[in-house]
């Protein structure tokens, strides 16, 4: 291996948007009813973390172009720590810990990641996983994840094999980058020809060939990113402070969304995400807020992998901007609008065009990248995140995860993430807010609960009516002379 790696444009593009507002940090927790002990934890590490050369490497970067290298001092005592929860020692001491984590920086000096051993009141173990978005995608680190835990405790699973180098062939991306230079314009054609730009597509064409039908289709979707109006003027958006603050709920039962949505017609994520646009609008309502005729918009990840197993890490994701409906009232109408919606953006170039707006963004100098990233963060209030899991429980160091929660850093002046992650037969949903903007957001995952309360009830109403309105019909066929 060389001494030094190059990072993807994409993976730049993230390390460099940090900001003391907004840290580019992913961060997971995982909980457990009984103790994992220190000596535990960083045994797991040593032998299913650390076989990923990427997670013993630091970032240097010059500001002109940035590298993985090797940290010659690297110490696993330093990454895997072990804090104390103040006071009761429960869930929401755990999330100012979560949130105070989440506003703390990671030193550029040392490989960018953390896991803290939180002991909580009742007994159990709580861990925080927090690793720059440099590292990695959700897709890329929930693999990661998965190679750290087991299915069945009995019969821990092999080492997985170290990933995570490019195989660069020029030739492969100059064909697909051609109409994305008409999107990206003169400074991005000028880096395409410093060999910067397409490093993401470079070892897989087929994810831009797929969504890159023609160069009009690309140019058309970034004219309307570009002419996006500003969002709506909401308490969700305004100038941010370095304070984060985080919660999550009680976990839905995934078989109860599952049905609710085959019973609508619709997707899991449309009935989820029908209710976020519930829970906000509520949530403006008690502050007094008007409603009416506001939409709130949100940066959407859409996974550009191929599919099948993951076979580097870095960042492949772009990028859509869903409407939400926060004006309408219906909890069935907001589902069904969610769900037009997302359907046209299923059909557009947005993730592919954004992915190329990212790529620009990591060579870009810092003044014309500061202005892109305000540009994009001024078009969304949020960003929205549905993650699916394990289907069956997993186990790290033989002690059972009995739930998973995570949260996506948010750019620019973004002080708003959502996020939803799917685990052993659970939906697990939380918040991550800017203390300005949002201080209470365990509010706002309790009315996400309720909203979906409220449409499953909606929809057993209205499926009753439909079926007593059949049988009425039926009735009066029977009698008829």
């Amino acid at each position: 291996m060389a001494d030094q790696e190059r990072l993807s444009t994409v993976d730049a593009a993230w390390l460099r948007m940090d900001r003391p507002t907004n840290l580019m940090i992913v961060c997971g927790v995982m909980m457990f009813a009984t103790r994992l002990t220190l000596q535990q934890l960083r045994q797991v590490v040593f032998v299913r973390l650390l076989c990923f050369h990427r997670f013993r490497q630091r970032v240097v970067d010059s500001g002109l172009s940035a590298f993985w290298e090797d940290d010659k001092n690297f110490d696993l005592n330093w990454h895997v720590r072990q804090i104390a929860l103040p006071g009761a020692a429960g869930k929401l001491e755990l999330e100012e810990i979560v949130g105070d984590l989440i506003s703390t920086a990671l030193d550029p000096s040392k490989p960018m990641w953390q896991f803290h051993l939180v002991e909580t009141a009742d007994g159990g173990t709580a861990l925080v996983l927090r690793i720059h978005h440099c590292y990695g995608d959700g897709f890329a680190l929930m693999h990661v994840v998965m190679s750290m835990t087991d299915a069945d405790p009995a019969q821990p699973h092999s080492q997985v094999e170290d990933i995570g180098s490019y195989n660069v062939k020029r030739s492969s991306w100059e064909r697909i980058l051609g109409p994305v230079t008409e999107v990206i314009g003169d400074i991005g054609r000028a880096a395409i020809e410093a060999g910067e730009i397409g490093r993401d597509w470079i070892s897989h064409p087929a994810h831009a060939l797929e969504f890159a039908r023609t160069g009009i289709d690309l140019a058309s979707e970034a004219a309307v990113i570009a002419n996006m109006t500003p969002d709506s003027h909401t308490r969700f958006k305004g100038s941010l402070g370095v304070m984060k603050r985080v919660a999550w709920v009680e976990p839905l039962s995934f078989f109860e969304v599952k049905a609710l949505a085959e019973a609508l017609g619709c997707s899991i994520n449309d009935v989820l995400l029908g209710c976020v646009t519930g829970a906000l609008r509520s949530y403006l309502l008690a502050q007094g807020d008007a409603v009416d005729e506001i939409e709130v918009r949100a940066m959407v990840p859409v996974n550009l992998r191929s599919p099948g197993p993951i076979s580097e890490l870095g960042n492949h994701f772009g990028l859509v901007f869903l409407s939400l409906p926060i004006g309408v009232a219906d909890p069935l109408g907001r589902v069904l609008t969610v769900r037009t919606r997302m359907a046209e953006l299923r059909h557009s170039q947005q993730p592919v065009v954004a992915l190329g707006i990212l790529a620009a963004m990591g060579v870009l100098p810092s003044v014309a990248r500061e202005r892109i990233l305000e540009t994009l963060a001024a078009n969304a209030s949020a960003v929205m995140t549905n993650m699916p899991g394990s289907r069956e429980s997993r186990y790290l160091a033989g002690k059972r995860i009995t739930q998973q929660m995570f949260w996506v850093p948010q750019s620019g002046g973004i002080g708003l993430g959502v996020s939803i992650l799917s685990y052993a037969g659970k939906i697990n949903f939380g918040i991550v807010s800017d203390f300005r903007r949002v201080p209470d957001p365990g509010v706002i995952v309790r009315l996400f609960s309720e909203q979906f309360e409220a449409l499953l009830g909606t929809a057993m109403w209205q499926l009753c009516e439909r079926d007593l309105a059949a049988r009425d019909v039926g009735m009066e066929a029977k009698i008829s002379p």
